[in-house]
Protein backbone atom coordinates (compact mmCIF):
# COMPACT_ATOMS: atom_id res chain seq x y z
CA UNK A 1 0.00 0.00 0.00
CA UNK A 2 1.78 3.29 -0.84
CA UNK A 3 1.74 6.57 1.34
CA UNK A 4 0.04 10.01 -0.11
CA UNK A 5 1.20 13.15 0.30
CA UNK A 6 -0.85 15.79 -0.59
CA UNK A 7 0.03 19.44 -1.35
CA UNK A 8 -1.76 22.12 -3.08
CA UNK A 9 -0.84 23.47 -6.41
CA UNK A 10 -1.60 27.09 -6.65
CA UNK A 11 -1.96 29.93 -3.85
CA UNK A 12 -3.43 27.20 -1.60
CA UNK A 13 -7.16 27.46 -0.66
CA UNK A 14 -7.53 24.60 -3.53
CA UNK A 15 -9.85 22.66 -1.18
CA UNK A 16 -7.12 20.31 0.23
CA UNK A 17 -9.56 20.37 3.59
CA UNK A 18 -11.97 17.78 2.16
CA UNK A 19 -9.53 16.06 0.28
CA UNK A 20 -7.60 15.19 3.07
CA UNK A 21 -10.73 14.30 5.15
CA UNK A 22 -11.81 11.95 2.45
CA UNK A 23 -8.27 10.16 2.25
CA UNK A 24 -7.81 10.47 6.42
CA UNK A 25 -11.33 8.16 6.49
CA UNK A 26 -8.47 5.65 4.69
CA UNK A 27 -5.21 6.10 6.70
CA UNK A 28 -3.87 4.97 9.95
CA UNK A 29 -2.10 8.01 10.47
CA UNK A 30 -2.42 11.86 9.28
CA UNK A 31 1.00 14.28 9.34
CA UNK A 32 0.99 17.76 9.21
CA UNK A 33 4.50 18.59 8.22
CA UNK A 34 4.99 22.51 7.58
CA UNK A 35 3.45 25.82 8.14
CA UNK A 36 1.38 26.94 11.07
CA UNK A 37 -2.05 28.44 12.04
CA UNK A 38 -2.34 30.53 8.99
CA UNK A 39 -3.49 28.14 6.77
CA UNK A 40 -7.66 26.96 7.25
CA UNK A 41 -8.96 24.06 6.09
CA UNK A 42 -12.89 23.72 5.84
CA UNK A 43 -14.05 20.40 6.59
CA UNK A 44 -18.01 19.13 5.80
CA UNK A 45 -19.13 16.03 7.70
CA UNK A 46 -22.69 15.66 7.56
CA UNK A 47 -24.56 18.60 9.21
CA UNK A 48 -21.45 19.76 10.71
CA UNK A 49 -18.64 21.89 9.34
CA UNK A 50 -15.25 22.28 10.84
CA UNK A 51 -12.92 24.76 10.76
CA UNK A 52 -8.89 23.67 11.04
CA UNK A 53 -5.83 25.39 11.32
CA UNK A 54 -3.35 23.44 12.61
CA UNK A 55 -4.36 20.31 13.66
CA UNK A 56 -4.46 17.95 11.05
CA UNK A 57 -7.68 17.13 9.06
CA UNK A 58 -7.58 13.34 10.29
CA UNK A 59 -8.27 14.73 13.80
CA UNK A 60 -11.88 15.22 12.83
CA UNK A 61 -12.22 10.97 11.73
CA UNK A 62 -10.67 9.74 15.42
CA UNK A 63 -7.41 8.94 12.84
CA UNK A 64 -3.71 9.02 14.38
CA UNK A 65 -3.09 12.87 13.62
CA UNK A 66 0.63 14.42 13.84
CA UNK A 67 2.40 17.55 13.74
CA UNK A 68 5.65 17.21 12.32
CA UNK A 69 9.02 19.11 13.28
CA UNK A 70 8.39 21.25 10.36
CA UNK A 71 5.67 22.67 11.50
CA UNK A 72 5.62 25.83 14.00
CA UNK A 73 3.40 25.59 16.80
CA UNK A 74 1.53 28.38 18.44
CA UNK A 75 0.47 26.71 21.83
CA UNK A 76 -1.90 29.30 22.76
CA UNK A 77 -4.12 29.06 19.61
CA UNK A 78 -3.56 24.82 19.41
CA UNK A 79 -5.53 25.07 23.00
CA UNK A 80 -7.94 27.36 21.71
CA UNK A 81 -8.10 25.23 18.53
CA UNK A 82 -8.44 21.53 20.70
CA UNK A 83 -10.98 23.00 23.08
CA UNK A 84 -13.45 24.04 20.15
CA UNK A 85 -13.53 20.98 18.59
CA UNK A 86 -14.01 19.21 21.61
CA UNK A 87 -16.80 21.37 22.04
CA UNK A 88 -17.68 20.17 19.01
CA UNK A 89 -17.51 16.58 19.70
CA UNK A 90 -14.16 15.46 18.65
CA UNK A 91 -11.98 13.58 21.00
CA UNK A 92 -8.33 14.61 21.31
CA UNK A 93 -6.33 12.46 23.28
CA UNK A 94 -2.77 11.16 23.40
CA UNK A 95 -4.07 7.99 21.59
CA UNK A 96 -4.71 9.74 18.77
CA UNK A 97 -2.85 12.79 18.80
CA UNK A 98 0.94 13.86 18.95
CA UNK A 99 2.90 16.80 18.22
CA UNK A 100 6.55 16.30 17.80
CA UNK A 101 9.20 17.70 20.57
CA UNK A 102 11.51 19.34 18.29
CA UNK A 103 8.70 21.72 17.17
CA UNK A 104 9.93 25.58 17.04
CA UNK A 105 7.56 28.07 19.04
CA UNK A 106 5.82 30.62 17.79
CA UNK A 107 5.43 33.05 20.44
CA UNK A 108 3.75 36.54 21.54
CA UNK A 109 7.02 38.30 20.77
CA UNK A 110 6.59 36.79 17.02
CA UNK A 111 3.09 37.94 16.22
CA UNK A 112 4.19 41.41 17.83
CA UNK A 113 6.81 41.52 15.16
CA UNK A 114 5.03 40.61 12.25
CA UNK A 115 2.13 43.27 12.91
CA UNK A 116 5.27 45.62 13.38
CA UNK A 117 6.97 45.22 10.47
CA UNK A 118 3.74 45.16 8.03
CA UNK A 119 2.58 48.30 9.56
CA UNK A 120 6.06 50.03 8.83
CA UNK A 121 6.19 47.99 5.31
CA UNK A 122 4.18 50.26 3.09
CA UNK A 123 4.71 49.48 -0.48
CA UNK A 124 6.57 46.66 0.90
CA UNK A 125 4.01 44.64 1.92
CA UNK A 126 3.68 41.30 1.31
CA UNK A 127 0.13 40.33 2.98
CA UNK A 128 0.96 38.34 5.84
CA UNK A 129 -1.83 37.03 8.23
CA UNK A 130 0.09 38.73 11.02
CA UNK A 131 0.49 35.14 13.27
CA UNK A 132 3.94 35.36 13.13
CA UNK A 133 5.00 32.13 11.36
CA UNK A 134 7.57 34.39 9.38
CA UNK A 135 9.24 35.41 12.60
CA UNK A 136 8.91 31.85 14.09
CA UNK A 137 10.54 30.57 10.92
CA UNK A 138 13.55 32.87 11.08
CA UNK A 139 14.45 32.27 14.56
CA UNK A 140 14.31 28.60 13.98
CA UNK A 141 16.89 28.59 11.35
CA UNK A 142 19.16 31.53 13.52
CA UNK A 143 19.07 29.05 16.12
CA UNK A 144 17.41 31.07 18.61
CA UNK A 145 14.18 29.66 18.98
CA UNK A 146 12.32 28.04 21.63
CA UNK A 147 11.36 24.59 21.06
CA UNK A 148 8.54 22.64 22.51
CA UNK A 149 10.87 20.24 24.46
CA UNK A 150 11.72 23.59 26.08
CA UNK A 151 8.89 23.63 27.70
CA UNK A 152 9.51 20.84 29.52
CA UNK A 153 13.04 22.34 30.80
CA UNK A 154 11.76 25.67 31.37
CA UNK A 155 14.42 26.23 34.21
CA UNK A 156 17.19 26.01 31.97
CA UNK A 157 16.01 28.69 29.11
CA UNK A 158 18.56 31.21 30.28
CA UNK A 159 21.06 31.24 27.56
CA UNK A 160 18.36 30.17 24.65
CA UNK A 161 16.62 33.52 26.10
CA UNK A 162 19.72 35.49 25.55
CA UNK A 163 20.00 35.15 22.13
CA UNK A 164 16.44 35.37 21.64
CA UNK A 165 16.36 38.60 23.28
CA UNK A 166 19.52 39.78 21.89
CA UNK A 167 17.97 39.95 18.23
CA UNK A 168 14.58 40.52 19.25
CA UNK A 169 15.40 43.52 21.43
CA UNK A 170 17.71 45.43 18.97
CA UNK A 171 14.72 44.67 16.58
CA UNK A 172 12.01 46.20 19.02
CA UNK A 173 14.53 49.03 19.85
CA UNK A 174 14.29 50.19 15.62
CA UNK A 175 10.34 49.78 15.77
CA UNK A 176 10.29 52.38 19.11
CA UNK A 177 9.13 49.68 21.19
CA UNK A 178 10.21 48.23 25.01
CA UNK A 179 12.44 45.43 24.57
CA UNK A 180 10.73 42.07 25.34
CA UNK A 181 9.57 41.31 29.14
CA UNK A 182 11.26 38.11 30.23
CA UNK A 183 9.84 37.77 33.28
CA UNK A 184 6.23 37.78 31.39
CA UNK A 185 6.98 35.73 28.57
CA UNK A 186 8.73 32.83 31.35
CA UNK A 187 5.27 33.47 33.01
CA UNK A 188 3.11 32.53 29.76
CA UNK A 189 5.26 29.84 28.65
CA UNK A 190 4.95 28.07 32.01
CA UNK A 191 1.25 28.34 32.22
CA UNK A 192 0.84 27.30 28.81
CA UNK A 193 3.10 23.22 29.69
CA UNK A 194 0.99 21.30 30.72
CA UNK A 195 -1.67 22.23 27.77
CA UNK A 196 0.90 21.32 25.43
CA UNK A 197 3.19 18.70 26.91
CA UNK A 198 0.84 15.82 27.40
CA UNK A 199 0.95 15.11 23.83
CA UNK A 200 4.56 15.56 23.10
CA UNK A 201 6.68 12.64 22.19
CA UNK A 202 9.96 12.02 19.34
CA UNK A 203 7.27 11.57 16.67
CA UNK A 204 9.81 10.64 14.06
CA UNK A 205 9.77 7.24 16.65
CA UNK A 206 6.10 6.53 16.50
CA UNK A 207 5.57 7.36 12.82
CA UNK A 208 9.34 5.05 11.59
CA UNK A 209 6.80 2.53 13.91
CA UNK A 210 3.23 2.98 11.94
CA UNK A 211 5.63 2.54 9.07
CA UNK A 212 6.94 -0.55 9.67
CA UNK A 213 3.33 -2.13 10.17
CA UNK A 214 2.66 -1.23 6.83
CA UNK A 215 -0.16 0.92 7.65
CA UNK A 216 -0.99 3.67 6.07
CA UNK A 217 0.26 7.68 6.14
CA UNK A 218 -1.17 10.67 4.55
CA UNK A 219 0.97 13.63 4.62
CA UNK A 220 -0.66 16.63 4.43
CA UNK A 221 0.57 20.13 3.36
CA UNK A 222 -0.45 23.58 4.00
CA UNK A 223 -0.64 26.12 1.56
CA UNK A 224 0.38 25.66 -1.96
CA UNK A 225 3.68 25.18 -4.25
CA UNK A 226 3.42 29.03 -5.74
CA UNK A 227 3.62 30.33 -1.80
CA UNK A 228 6.83 27.76 -1.61
CA UNK A 229 10.08 30.49 -0.18
CA UNK A 230 11.97 29.33 -3.18
CA UNK A 231 9.76 28.31 -5.97
CA UNK A 232 6.93 30.36 -5.31
CA UNK A 233 6.28 34.37 -6.27
CA UNK A 234 9.19 35.78 -4.16
CA UNK A 235 8.91 37.50 -1.94
CA UNK A 236 5.16 37.04 -2.01
CA UNK A 237 5.14 33.92 -0.66
CA UNK A 238 4.99 31.66 2.98
CA UNK A 239 8.07 31.23 4.96
CA UNK A 240 8.83 27.56 4.56
CA UNK A 241 9.13 25.05 1.82
CA UNK A 242 5.44 23.62 0.69
CA UNK A 243 6.49 21.18 -2.13
CA UNK A 244 6.69 17.66 -1.31
CA UNK A 245 10.12 16.82 -0.54
CA UNK A 246 9.29 18.95 2.64
CA UNK A 247 7.35 16.18 3.85
CA UNK A 248 10.12 14.17 4.75
CA UNK A 249 12.32 16.35 6.74
CA UNK A 250 9.03 17.90 8.06
CA UNK A 251 8.06 14.68 9.72
CA UNK A 252 11.16 12.95 10.09
CA UNK A 253 10.84 9.99 7.66
CA UNK A 254 13.08 9.52 4.55
CA UNK A 255 12.34 10.87 1.20
CA UNK A 256 10.81 6.92 0.17
CA UNK A 257 8.13 7.21 2.15
CA UNK A 258 6.39 10.22 0.47
CA UNK A 259 4.36 7.87 -1.56
CA UNK A 260 1.90 8.98 -4.32
CA UNK A 261 2.25 12.69 -4.51
CA UNK A 262 -1.30 14.59 -5.07
CA UNK A 263 -1.84 17.73 -6.18
CA UNK A 264 -4.86 19.55 -5.12
CA UNK A 265 -6.09 21.91 -7.91
CA UNK A 266 -8.67 23.93 -8.23
CA UNK A 267 -10.80 24.27 -11.28
CA UNK A 268 -10.17 28.09 -11.83
CA UNK A 269 -7.44 30.34 -9.43
CA UNK A 270 -7.17 31.74 -6.47
CA UNK A 271 -5.21 33.93 -4.67
CA UNK A 272 -5.15 35.61 -1.13
CA UNK A 273 -3.53 39.25 -0.55
CA UNK A 274 -0.78 40.58 -2.40
CA UNK A 275 1.39 39.07 -5.51
CA UNK A 276 0.79 38.95 -9.18
CA UNK A 277 -1.52 37.08 -10.49
CA UNK A 278 -1.54 36.86 -14.63
CA UNK A 279 -5.74 35.89 -15.17
CA UNK A 280 -6.79 37.40 -12.49
CA UNK A 281 -10.64 39.06 -13.27
CA UNK A 282 -11.73 42.07 -11.83
CA UNK A 283 -14.67 41.95 -13.19
CA UNK A 284 -18.26 40.53 -13.08
CA UNK A 285 -16.87 36.77 -13.89
CA UNK A 286 -14.61 37.09 -11.48
CA UNK A 287 -16.92 38.66 -9.01
CA UNK A 288 -19.53 35.38 -10.09
CA UNK A 289 -16.24 32.95 -9.53
CA UNK A 290 -15.85 34.52 -5.81
CA UNK A 291 -19.23 34.83 -4.79
CA UNK A 292 -20.07 30.92 -6.17
CA UNK A 293 -16.99 29.20 -5.09
CA UNK A 294 -17.30 30.98 -1.31
CA UNK A 295 -13.59 32.51 -1.69
CA UNK A 296 -13.18 34.29 1.82
CA UNK A 297 -9.88 32.96 3.43
CA UNK A 298 -11.19 30.07 6.18
CA UNK A 299 -8.05 31.85 8.27
CA UNK A 300 -8.44 35.71 7.91
CA UNK A 301 -12.03 35.84 6.18
CA UNK A 302 -10.43 38.02 3.56
CA UNK A 303 -11.67 38.06 0.01
CA UNK A 304 -9.83 35.82 -2.19
CA UNK A 305 -8.97 37.33 -5.57
CA UNK A 306 -10.47 35.26 -8.53
CA UNK A 307 -9.58 34.52 -12.13
CA UNK A 308 -9.38 31.71 -14.92
CA UNK A 309 -7.47 28.30 -14.74
CA UNK A 310 -3.95 29.27 -15.09
CA UNK A 311 -2.14 26.22 -16.61
CA UNK A 312 1.43 27.07 -17.28
CA UNK A 313 1.40 27.79 -13.33
CA UNK A 314 -0.18 24.35 -12.24
CA UNK A 315 2.26 22.11 -15.19
CA UNK A 316 4.93 24.26 -13.25
CA UNK A 317 3.97 23.12 -9.87
CA UNK A 318 3.46 19.65 -10.68
CA UNK A 319 6.85 19.55 -12.05
CA UNK A 320 8.69 21.04 -9.06
CA UNK A 321 7.06 19.32 -6.80
CA UNK A 322 6.80 15.71 -8.79
CA UNK A 323 2.96 15.39 -8.65
CA UNK A 324 1.25 12.00 -9.77
CA UNK A 325 -1.76 12.77 -10.03
CA UNK A 326 -4.34 16.15 -9.00
CA UNK A 327 -7.51 15.92 -7.53
CA UNK A 328 -9.73 18.83 -9.25
CA UNK A 329 -11.72 20.36 -7.20
CA UNK A 330 -14.85 22.84 -7.35
CA UNK A 331 -15.07 22.24 -11.26
CA UNK A 332 -19.38 22.92 -9.93
CA UNK A 333 -18.32 26.77 -9.61
CA UNK A 334 -18.01 26.81 -13.33
CA UNK A 335 -21.29 25.48 -13.89
CA UNK A 336 -23.42 27.23 -16.38
CA UNK A 337 -20.74 29.70 -17.95
CA UNK A 338 -21.39 30.30 -21.71
CA UNK A 339 -17.28 29.69 -22.52
CA UNK A 340 -14.15 29.08 -19.68
CA UNK A 341 -10.54 30.00 -20.33
CA UNK A 342 -7.52 28.49 -19.85
CA UNK A 343 -4.31 30.30 -19.92
CA UNK A 344 -1.88 28.22 -21.87
CA UNK A 345 1.14 30.24 -21.97
CA UNK A 346 2.26 34.08 -21.27
CA UNK A 347 3.85 36.34 -23.40
CA UNK A 348 6.38 38.92 -22.06
CA UNK A 349 8.32 41.69 -24.18
CA UNK A 350 6.84 40.32 -27.01
CA UNK A 351 8.49 36.80 -26.54
CA UNK A 352 5.83 33.42 -25.87
CA UNK A 353 7.15 32.11 -22.46
CA UNK A 354 5.63 28.58 -21.49
CA UNK A 355 6.95 28.78 -17.70
CA UNK A 356 6.44 31.96 -14.99
CA UNK A 357 9.10 33.74 -14.58
CA UNK A 358 11.47 33.94 -11.15
CA UNK A 359 11.66 38.01 -11.11
CA UNK A 360 8.91 40.00 -9.03
CA UNK A 361 8.59 42.56 -12.27
CA UNK A 362 8.63 40.35 -14.82
CA UNK A 363 5.85 38.11 -13.08
CA UNK A 364 4.13 41.49 -12.49
CA UNK A 365 4.52 42.14 -16.59
CA UNK A 366 3.47 38.79 -18.01
CA UNK A 367 0.09 38.97 -20.09
CA UNK A 368 -1.95 35.61 -20.44
CA UNK A 369 -2.93 33.68 -23.39
CA UNK A 370 -6.03 32.14 -23.87
CA UNK A 371 -7.40 29.12 -24.88
CA UNK A 372 -11.19 29.11 -24.92
CA UNK A 373 -13.83 26.60 -24.51
CA UNK A 374 -17.65 25.93 -24.48
CA UNK A 375 -19.32 25.77 -21.01
CA UNK A 376 -21.72 23.52 -20.12
CA UNK A 377 -25.56 24.20 -19.06
CA UNK A 378 -25.71 21.00 -16.85
CA UNK A 379 -24.85 20.95 -13.15
CA UNK A 380 -21.33 18.92 -12.06
CA UNK A 381 -22.58 19.52 -8.18
CA UNK A 382 -23.04 15.93 -6.25
CA UNK A 383 -21.59 13.77 -9.19
CA UNK A 384 -19.99 11.20 -8.20
CA UNK A 385 -19.02 9.23 -11.54
CA UNK A 386 -17.82 10.70 -15.01
CA UNK A 387 -21.49 9.58 -16.11
CA UNK A 388 -22.96 12.67 -14.09
CA UNK A 389 -20.88 15.08 -15.77
CA UNK A 390 -22.16 16.76 -18.99
CA UNK A 391 -19.76 15.92 -21.90
CA UNK A 392 -18.39 19.74 -22.00
CA UNK A 393 -17.29 19.41 -18.36
CA UNK A 394 -15.66 15.88 -19.31
CA UNK A 395 -13.80 17.54 -22.33
CA UNK A 396 -12.75 20.50 -19.89
CA UNK A 397 -11.26 18.42 -17.18
CA UNK A 398 -9.09 16.04 -20.20
CA UNK A 399 -7.97 19.33 -21.42
CA UNK A 400 -6.77 20.67 -18.29
CA UNK A 401 -4.74 17.33 -17.43
CA UNK A 402 -3.76 17.10 -21.10
CA UNK A 403 -2.45 20.76 -20.26
CA UNK A 404 -0.83 20.53 -17.13
CA UNK A 405 0.74 17.10 -18.19
CA UNK A 406 -0.33 15.33 -15.57
CA UNK A 407 -3.06 12.87 -15.14
CA UNK A 408 -6.18 13.65 -12.86
CA UNK A 409 -7.17 11.07 -10.08
CA UNK A 410 -10.03 12.60 -8.22
CA UNK A 411 -12.28 15.01 -8.81
CA UNK A 412 -14.57 16.74 -6.53
CA UNK A 413 -17.51 18.05 -7.30
CA UNK A 414 -19.05 19.63 -3.84
CA UNK A 415 -17.88 20.53 -0.30
CA UNK A 416 -19.32 17.44 0.59
CA UNK A 417 -16.75 14.61 1.73
CA UNK A 418 -18.86 11.52 -0.53
CA UNK A 419 -19.22 14.01 -3.49
CA UNK A 420 -15.98 12.96 -5.27
CA UNK A 421 -15.42 10.87 -8.44
CA UNK A 422 -12.28 8.58 -8.17
CA UNK A 423 -10.44 8.04 -11.14
CA UNK A 424 -6.85 6.38 -9.54
CA UNK A 425 -6.69 5.70 -6.06
CA UNK A 426 -3.68 7.22 -4.61
CA UNK A 427 -3.18 4.25 -1.64
CA UNK A 428 -3.26 1.30 -4.28
CA UNK A 429 -1.25 3.46 -6.94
Amino acid sequence: MANVTVIGAQWGDEGKGKIVDWLASRADAVVRFQGGHNAGHTLVVGDQTYKLSLLPSGIVRGTLSVIGNGVVLDPWHLREEIAKLEGQGVSITTENFAIADNCPLILPIHRELDGLREAAAGAGKIGTTGRGIGPAYEDKVGRRAIRVCDLAHLDHLEPQLDRLCTHHDALRAGFGVAPVDRAALIAALKEIAPSVLQFVEPVWKRLNEVRKKGSRILFEGAQGVLLDVDHGTYPFVTSSNTVSGTAASGSGLGPNATGFVLGIVKAYTTRVGAGPFPTELEDEVGQRLGERGHEFGTVTGRKRRCGWFDAVLVRQSCAISGVTGIALTKVDVLDGMETVKICIGYRLNGKLLDYFPSHAADQASVEPVYEEMPGWSGTTAGARSWADLPAQAIKYIQRVQELIETPVALVSTSPEREDTILVRDPFVD
